[in-house]
């Protein structure tokens, strides 16, 4: 227990001191948490395999998933808060149409160039893993994108708008992926499983609102009971705790497998939350701040579970680099003809699909149930490979262009200390 103890100190000491060297060159906060993920990583500190100094094997990070999952919750708990139905009377319908157009169009652009590449090598890949890494390269990293918003506080009509986005991609997403893995596992065995490729997705997707939904009104009647700010923040920290553990509940009922979204489910609870209780807004920002240390753990250990082995294949290589330019593509293509079909204007964009590159979680989660096909492992490869490159520039790539439109106002020299001692 020490061990652990003394490796997430070591982690969160490491991400803070690295944040100060990417500073020097402008580089957000986010990256510099990944990096010092992979310094500590084992294969870098981690493989001199001296206690506490760094984490020694990715079954050590693995150990602390509870901590990921954790973090995870909070971040779509935030998210949520961007869904007031004040906003969404604005920009709701847009971002829908948005979400759901700049989705499907990656994942057709990323099937079509490598069922091309197999076309041509078909002992490269395979028609199920071409079909299942389609669908994965819809799925966007909420938690980057939201941590360089919060960091540079990014406010304006691109960053409302991409908010919205990231969170509906979540959802779309989830239904590419279990579509496309029934027809990819349906290809290996040879028959077509409806309940697998239709059913189990709509009944996901309709438990996660349902109860995130409930977590959210049952927050709201507990919130009542108590009127200390610091009470309320700490019940508030425990519903997001009690929902992330209920999310990773499964069951089976009649043969269909039942199952939870966990940024499904905590968004849902933000959203409830944050359009019924007229103190949400600052017990929001109450909880950000109590979170903050989990979300730097959060991105530290993400960058320390990389798989660096990746980089020694090849196959992965060639495939992965492929995969990174069709996705950058479809989602900048995607992301320019949905905005221009809703009208939004010329600097959203060319803008907007920059900052949906960041992939993640979300997508290594898919990769780890594609590798459950006869090539998965080629997949699941691929997706760590190209979560490597993604998140390593992904954030950088969100500032810049966050900036390019004008909702990030230029980094000056004035110091925090200064400021809260006035």
């Amino acid at each position: 227990m020490e061990i652990y103890l003394i490796c997430l100190a070591v982690a969160l000491v490491g991400g803070l001191m690295m944040s100060r060297l990417t500073k020097l060159v402008n580089l957000p906060a986010v990256t510099a948490y990944l990096v010092a993920g992979l310094f500590l990583g084992p294969f870098c500190l981690g493989a001199l395999q001296i206690p506490s100094l760094g984490f020694n094997s990715l079954d050590q990070v693995n150990g602390m998933k509870i901590i990921t999952q954790t973090a995870l919750g909070f971040i779509a708990f935030t998210i949520g808060n961007e869904f007031r139905l004040s906003q969404l009377k604005a920009t709701g319908a847009k971002a829908i149409t948005i979400g759901i157009l700049q989705a499907v169009i990656t994942t057709v652009l990323v099937d079509v160039v490598l069922l091309l590449l197999h076309a041509f090598f078909p002992s490269i890949i395979s028609v199920p893993c071409a079909i299942t890494l389609g669908a994965i390269a819809a799925a966007t990293a909420p938690a980057a994108t939201l941590m360089v918003v919060r960091q540079y506080k990014a406010d304006g009509p691109m960053t409302k708008l991409l908010l919205l986005v990231v969170a509906i991609d979540d959802a779309v997403g989830l239904v590419l992926f279990s579509v496309s893995y029934g027809i990819a596992t349906a290809l290996g065995n040879g028959q077509v499983s409806v309940t697998a490729v239709v059913i189990e997705p709509i009944v996901e997707i309709i438990l996660s609102l349902g109860l995130g939904s409930f977590m959210g009104f049952l927050l709201d009647r507990v919130e009542r009971f108590f009127h200390s700010r610091s009470k309320r923040m700490t019940i508030s920290v425990a519903f997001v705790m009690l929902t992330v553990g209920l999310s990773m509940l499964e069951f089976e009922v009649g043969g269909i497998h039942c199952g939870f979204s966990l940024l499904l489910v905590c968004m849902m609870t933000g959203t409830i939350f944050c359009n019924i209780c007229d103190t949400s807004e600052e017990l929001m920002n109450r909880v950000d701040d109590w979170v903050m240390p989990l979300n730097v753990l959060f991105f530290v250990l993400s960058g320390a579970e990389l798989d660096l082995n990746v980089l020694a294949q090849p196959v992965t290589l060639i495939v992965g680099v492929i995969y990174i330019l069709a996705r950058s593509a479809g989602k900048y293509i995607g992301a320019d003809l949905s905005c221009r079909l809703t009208r939004q204007p010329k600097p959203i964009c060319d803008h907007l699909g920059i900052t949906l590159l960041p992939q993640a979680g979300v997508a290594l989660g898919m990769a780890i149930t594609a590798a459950n096909l006869p090539d998965g492992a080629l997949a699941r490869n691929v997706v760590l490979f190209s979560v490597l490159v993604y998140e390593l520039v992904g954030p950088a790539l969100t500032k810049r262009s966050l900036l390019a439109v004008g909702e990030i106002k230029p980094e000056g020299k004035t110091s925090a200390r200064r400021i809260n001692a006035n």
